[in-house]
């Protein structure tokens, strides 16, 4: 693993040329009929574009309220059901899976959504280069890939040095909310956050079920094969 002022694990390869191991893997995936029209026509309105310049957050959504940002949303149910319910909270959702893009856009459109961005793009990126130090109040990663394989571990996107990361973007009091159904990666990452230097957990051990996070299929899935479904909250101290 890199230190700390890294947040992916540089690599060199046989041809000489440094890769940095990225937290996800692009998945195939093919648009439907809505899912492609829903980005062609939103993509320009809502989806922010990388770069490195910071991000103005007043500017994009004309307020000051405050902002949370949910690493990979998958097909975006659940993200756009919370960004209905909570108005006076502004969400950037980032994710690399176009057809989950076009899916979450077409909500936006059905749903009205003012309060809602996506980021199509490597997470760990966008926080290294697009989001101000002390800027964001809470970051929601629901059901990532627990990259089962001991020698896929340094992928998985909860282990530090990418937790020091999300804590220095973090406002003071601000927390992260983490939720798994795989529990051996729940367990590293409770390790990995009791670690994570300014980050408390709000809770003894693990946190009940946030009664405002939608349950989504893919929960279900996990449910339905017995799996546990493990949730972390920790807050910026």
């Amino acid at each position: 693993m890199s230190d700390d002022n890294n947040n992916n694990e540089i690599v060199r390869k046989s041809d000489g040329i440094h890769r940095e191991i990225h937290t996800f893997v692009l998945r195939q995936g093919h648009f439907t009929a809505s899912e492609r029209k829903a980005y062609e026509e939103m993509h320009d309105q809502f989806c922010l574009p990388y770069s490195e310049e910071k991000l103005d957050f007043e500017k994009i959504f004309g307020n000051k309220n405050p902002v949370v940002v949910e690493i990979g949303f998958g097909m975006g149910k659940a993200t756009a059901i919370i960004a209905s319910e909570n108005p006076n909270i502004n969400y950037i959702g980032i994710e690399v899976h176009k057809p989950g893009v076009g899916k979450l856009l077409g909500e936006i459109r059905d749903r009205g959504l003012k309060n809602l961005r996506i980021i199509e793009y490597d997470a760990m990126e966008v926080l290294k280069n697009q989001l101000t130090d002390q800027s964001v109040s809470a970051f929601h990663i629901f059901f990532p890939d627990p990259w089962q394989k001991k020698r896929h571990f340094k992928r998985r996107l909860i282990q530090r040095p990418r937790t020091d990361l999300m804590t220095q973007k973090l406002i003071k009091g601000g927390y992260l909310y983490f939720v798994t159904d795989w529990l051996p990666y729940a367990e590293f990452g409770m390790e990995q956050l009791l670690a994570t230097e300014g980050l408390k957990n709000r809770y003894q051990g693990y946190a009940p079920h946030q009664e405002w996070r939608p349950e989504t299929r893919f929960e279900q899935k996990g449910l339905d094969a017995n799996r546990v479904i493990s949730e972390l909250m920790f807050e910026k101290s």
